[in-house]
Formats: structure tokens, C-alpha cells, sequence
């Protein structure tokens, strides 16, 4: 497998901080952040991952993830705040592709080799690709090119860097980070799995994590008890640098 990260938004942490100081102010243009010294932003950036997450979805990264099996992609599409676009089994002749064996059983090999013959055989035979498709393995490879903003990614990392993360997922994503980290490391603090970024555990009836013993494990009956109790409501206010408290 393999991530390529081949687009992404320039001027990206400029363009967090404007969109977030057009909320409060307005005042500065994108060109007066990026003339701010890195400590600045970078400052900056910190605030803002304790606040509103709307900003973060300005910013954008567009990968070409290759050799990754469908299995694969039918989970990556189910983030609906994504765009995607695959390699199409209904046009394209896929009998020359690999089948990826997660199983190290020989049999596997053996039975992807007589589908893919066999699939070979409709299509020369006169059966059209989109019909003689219907036969494919799920683990046969493919590429696709996918785009997510900034928020999103955040989201996914909560859950697909998790020990309970299919592996092939967990491997694609870890290439997914270091591959935005490479050119914007400022990011890396904001693309952390679940237990990291919480302190608790996403799955706790999931017992054969051994990071579970590392989590805060709330009681959730009892927080949303006191939660009913308790009245409040904020009231932000504008203090300096276009933050809020």
C-alpha cells in the first residue's frame, strides 16, 4: 500500500487563523498572519484546538492511496465528509490485479487465482466487465483518490488509529498522518486516536485493548446525572488577541 499526498492548502495555518479571527474581529487580512513569526501562529494554533472546530475545515489535503484492498475502501468511504474517486470495476479489467491474502492460508491464493481465471474467462466469453464483476473477491487492490479537510482527518483519527481499527485501516491512516505532518508538522498534535486526545477509551467493552488500562473510565450514568442537575450557560467574552474566554 501506499498514501501520496498529492494537493493540499497553501497557506494553511495562515488560513485557520484568519477564518477564526474573521469570526470574533475581522480586522486583520491573511497576509498580515502570514507575515507573523512561526512562534505566533503556532501559538495561536494552539488556542484554537479548544475551541469551535468550524476553521478547520478550511483547509484541505487530497491523497492517492494505491494498492489497498476494497475491503479497505468500503469502510474509508463511509466518511461522508469526503470525496472520493476509485478505479471502476465496471469499465476497467481487473483479472491481472492482486488479490491481498490477510489470511497467510494457501487456500486463500488458490481460490483467488480460480475466481480470477474464471473471471477472465466471462469476459472473453462475451460477458460484459460491469456484470463478470459481480464475482470479484472484496480483497482485490485498488487506488483511489480521496480528500479531506483538516476537521475531518481530526474525526478520523479519533477512531481509525485505534487498536480496534481493522489493521489495513490503521496502517493507511498512520501513512495518512505522517504524510500531512511531512508538510505541515504543526498538525500533528491535532491527529491523535481517541484515548490520547480524551483520556478515556472510545470502546470500553472492548476489553482486549491493552491501552484500556492507561484510560480514564467514567461512569456515564453517573456523569449524566449530575449533568441533569446542573444549570449553566455561557456567556464568551472578547478579551485579547481575538480570543474569547
Amino acid at each position: 500500500m501506499k498514501v501520496e499526498l498529492i494537493n493540499h492548502t497553501q497557506f494553511a495555518l495562515e488560513t485557520l487563523i484568519y477564518t477564526k479571527n474573521t469570526r470574533l474581529q475581522g480586522q486583520m487580512s491573511l497576509d498580515d498572519i502570514i507575515s507573523w513569526p512561526f512562534e505566533k501562529k503556532e501559538d495561536e494554533f494552539k488556542y484554537m484546538l479548544d475551541t469551535i472546530q468550524s476553521s478547520l475545515e478550511f483547509v484541505d489535503y487530497t491523497f492517492k492511496i494505491s494498492g489497498v484492498t476494497r475491503a479497505f475502501t468500503h469502510q474509508l468511504v463511509r466518511t461522508r465528509t469526503g470525496s472520493y474517486a476509485q478505479e471502476a470495476q465496471r469499465v476497467v479489467d481487473v483479472r491481472d490485479q492482486e488479490v491481498l491474502n490477510t489470511t497467510g492460508d494457501t487456500l486463500f491464493d488458490e481460490l483467488s487465482n480460480y475466481i480470477l481465471n474464471e473471471y477472465g474467462k466471462m469476459i472473453d466469453s462475451g460477458v460484459s466487465v460491469q456484470d463478470a464483476r459481480g464475482i470479484l473477491p472484496t480483497n482485490m487492490t485498488t487506488n483511489i483518490i480521496c480528500k479531506f479537510n483538516l476537521r475531518t482527518l481530526h474525526d478520523m483519527s479519533l477512531l481509525r488509529l485505534c487498536k480496534r481499527a481493522q489493521g489495513e485501516y490503521q496502517k493507511v491512516f498512520k501513512q495518512i498522518v505522517d504524510s500531512v505532518v511531512a508538510v505541515h508538522p504543526w498538525a500533528e498534535r491535532y491527529l491523535k486516536v481517541y484515548c490520547v486526545w480524551y483520556g478515556s477509551c472510545a470502546f470500553p467493552r472492548y476489553t482486549e485493548c491493552p491501552m484500556q488500562t492507561n484510560c480514564f473510565k467514567p461512569d456515564r450514568e453517573d456523569l449524566q446525572a449530575k449533568f441533569d442537575q446542573i444549570e449553566h450557560e455561557a456567556a464568551p467574552v472578547l478579551v485579547q488577541n481575538g480570543r474569547t474566554m
